[in-house]
């Protein structure tokens, strides 16, 4: 490895973007293990969501609770202390994850759109963990979330998907094309490249049906030709899911 490639692998961050939701609290400890193993800058990214501030403040807003179904009316206050409560769940769970752990972490809190702020704080050369599904996931199963959906569309990075039934085992790198970027083969969960020939989405949920390790790597062409099959293909797929940008 030359100079120039070690620089920018020291130089790589791995960010985990948070809601409290349990999706992005086991996809932080998944960035803990990152980070630890690469020896790199964990940041955790909180953004206070701009869009639910401003819709509390019409006087027909109302949340309705997602395991009772009850409607009750929507306040500016409440909101903001519900995104205190966020953040402090947040803070918390980020002290514990890196407790024992030798690594620099931070957390960044920003107010905004949630993708734009995201976006605002990433770079090439970072990996960006996300959980499946954030708070607003039905209590029936998982959904790949659009926030989530936006930002592998759109992250000028490596973007991890991760949620709490995915295990981050060391296994194969599952992949439908190449090339496969070398760095990625040093991650803790991917040992060896093992080339899959799905077709088509049906087809790749079925070979991975029974995977319990590794992970699957797609290329942002793949990921976008599979979604516009089945736009809730990443929620089923049981390993983490790697989706690497165009290539500029």
């Amino acid at each position: 490895m030359n100079s120039e490639a070690l620089q920018r692998q020291q130089a790589r961050r791995v960010l985990a973007m948070l809601d409290a939701s349990r999706h992005s609290l086991a996809a932080l400890q998944a960035a803990v293990e990152l980070a630890h193993a690469h020896q790199a800058e964990l940041v955790a990214l909180y953004v206070e969501d701009e869009n639910l501030l401003r819709s509390a403040d019409f006087p027909f807003a109302r949340e309705v609770g997602a395991r009772t179904g009850l409607a009750r009316p929507l306040t500016a206050s409440a909101m903001q202390a519900t995104l205190a409560r966020q953040l402090r769940q947040v803070s918390r769970a980020l002290e514990s994850a890196a407790t024992g752990r030798s690594i620099r972490y931070s957390l960044q809190v920003s107010r905004g759109s949630v993708v734009a702020a995201t976006l605002a704080q990433v770079g090439p050369a970072d990996m960006l963990v996300l959980g499946k599904a954030g708070l607003s996931a039905y209590c029936g199963g998982v959904r790949l979330g659009s926030t989530c959906r936006a930002l592998l569309l759109q992250a000028p990075c490596m973007v991890l998907v991760y949620d709490e039934k995915a295990p981050l085992r060391p296994g194969p790198l599952r992949v439908l094309s190449q090339p496969v970027p070398p760095e990625l083969l040093q991650l803790p969960l991917c040992n060896a490249v093992e080339p899959l020939q799905a077709r088509s989405a049906q087809e790749l949920e079925r070979q991975l049906q029974r995977a319990g390790s590794g992970a699957l790597l797609l290329h942002r062409a793949e990921f976008i030709a599979l979604a516009d099959e089945d736009a809730q293909l990443l929620a089923k797929i049981p390993v983490p899911v790697i989706v690497l940008p165009d290539p500029v």
